[in-house]
């Protein structure tokens, strides 16, 4: 079995950002810079043949691609408890499009709808039950925090292994995005 999930990877330049912005985290479980993603879709657990089956299914879709920038920061709580803390993105309708179709692709394979809505964020740091109200100083520090544009060319299907550091994670497949349409000039 592997447990699997497609997701973008982020440019080493902005990987190093991210990662300087969740230092100062008390309590904080850091996610590894190699492991900073903006997950489009997490699968789960599944055989060897449906891993197949998504990926062939991922390796069909047909999607531009697009410049995406991080903005701001924000925390995941459950019961006045921080689960997490992450980064978030500017709009981008063609990241919306891009993840609507790795759902589309995904559920012609025979992979089960994911009921959550998508948010789409970069995870920096997770908590063990940590006070959420601890949060705020960091979170208003943070508050204004930019990265990017950058080129999005690509997503990758990746699998996740329990290692003793935690999770570590293997790109499987990189699938490519049609290059991005050229902006419009303007003028004579």
């Amino acid at each position: 079995m592997q447990r699997l999930f497609v997701a973008l990877a982020m440019p080493e330049d902005i990987r190093d950002r991210l990662a300087g912005l969740g230092a100062g985290l008390p309590g904080a479980r850091r996610v590894p810079p190699e492991n900073l993603h903006l997950t489009l879709r997490f699968i789960g657990e599944t055989d060897g043949a449906a891993a197949r089956d998504a990926a062939d299914a991922l390796s069909r879709l047909d999607a531009g691609g697009f410049d995406l920038a991080l903005s701001g920061v924000g925390a995941f709580e459950s019961g006045g408890r921080a689960r997490s803390v992450w980064a978030g993105t500017e709009p981008r309708p063609a990241l919306d499009a891009l993840q609507r179709k790795v759902d589309g692709a995904l559920a012609r394979a025979g992979v089960a709808m994911d009921t959550r809505k998508f948010r789409p964020h970069v995870t920096l740091a997770r908590f063990s039950g940590a006070c959420a109200a601890r949060l705020g100083p960091w979170l208003a520090a943070n508050g204004l925090f930019r990265a990017g544009p950058f080129a999005v060319e690509g997503f990758t299907l990746f699998e996740s292994a329990l290692g003793r550091g935690g999770s570590v994670y293997r790109p499987l497949v990189e699938f490519p995005l049609r290059p991005a349409a050229p902006a419009p000039r303007s003028g004579p």
